[in-house]
């Protein structure tokens, strides 16, 4: 079940049913648990974003092909290669998006980042970001190599939101459970969310607030790890977060659209420490 939010996420998670469905059809679960079988064990996630006392806040550098807003940000895009400048620039970690018909991504681009940051010598953790309705999806993401998963708060109800992160709990995996406003909030402490991530794009008008991340974290448990997402361009934007108290910021386009992406992501990397680093 999932609900309603007037947004385009309902146009979304629709074709996202039809999708899931037609995996499970194509590619029984007693298949991608045999896959599960031959697949290496979860990274770390948690502790690579955890930022220790007077350390900058980590950069997750999103591999994002498209957008249904903005369009093609990588016309001859290459997770492969994208994912080592990423990883040489100092990212903690890589998120890749895998939603085909909306961002243009796939499963597949999560091994082939993976093979990617071998290349490099990084051993980061990816971050499966999708629209998880399903535990199937789930077990796909560990089996093609995810150490976590996003579970969008707005797009679950109750049950389903405890029963996605209790499943990805149990594959060995960290689950960032993404929320917009105070109510999804307490919705994701509820259900035990180690890894918060405020989103501050909303989904109704796709604007930007760069003040909610800090508006949430305040209502946030001291033991929780805090991610923000949407929003990040610069230096100052990470800066920002590190007076918030936040422990990573995961960052899209800016990155993905850069000129220089090693270069990019090293200066949001170096950039986020708290006022009195400056």
């Amino acid at each position: 079940m999932v609900e309603r939010t007037g947004t385009i996420l309902d146009e979304i998670l629709a074709k996202k049913r039809q999708e899931v469905d037609a995996r499970k059809a194509r590619v029984a679960m007693d298949l991608i648990e045999l896959k599960l079988r031959r697949t290496p064990p979860p990274r770390d996630f948690l502790t690579a974003l955890r930022r220790g006392v007077g350390e900058p806040v980590r950069v997750i550098a999103e591999l994002k092909r498209a957008s249904p807003v903005k369009g093609v940000f990588v016309p001859d895009y290459n997770p492969e290669q994208i994912a080592g400048e990423f990883a040489r620039g100092g990212a903690a970690a890589i998120s890749v998006l895998t939603d085909e018909s909306f961002f243009l991504g796939s499963l597949t681009h999560l091994p082939i980042a993976r093979r990617g940051l071998d290349a490099v010598g990084s051993a980061i953790p990816l971050l499966r970001k999708d629209f998880i309705i399903d535990p199937y999806q789930v077990a796909e993401a560990r089996a093609w190599g995810a150490d976590a998963c996003l579970l969008i708060v707005a797009a679950l109800d109750d049950a389903m939101l405890a029963t996605l992160h209790a499943t990805i709990l149990d594959y060995g995996m960290t689950a960032l459970v993404e929320v917009n406003n105070a109510a999804e909030l307490a919705r994701a402490v509820a259900v035990g969310a180690a890894l918060i991530g405020v989103n501050q794009r909303d989904l109704r008008n796709f604007s930007v607030n760069t003040d909610l991340a800090a508006d949430l974290a305040a209502q946030m448990p001291r033991s929780t790890i805090r991610a923000a997402l949407s929003g990040i361009k610069s230096a100052d934007d990470m800066w920002r977060l590190a007076d918030a108290g936040f422990d990573a910021a995961l960052v899209g386009e800016a990155v993905i659209s850069a000129a220089d992406r090693t270069a990019a992501v090293r200066a949001l990397a170096e950039g986020g420490f708290s006022r009195d680093r400056r």
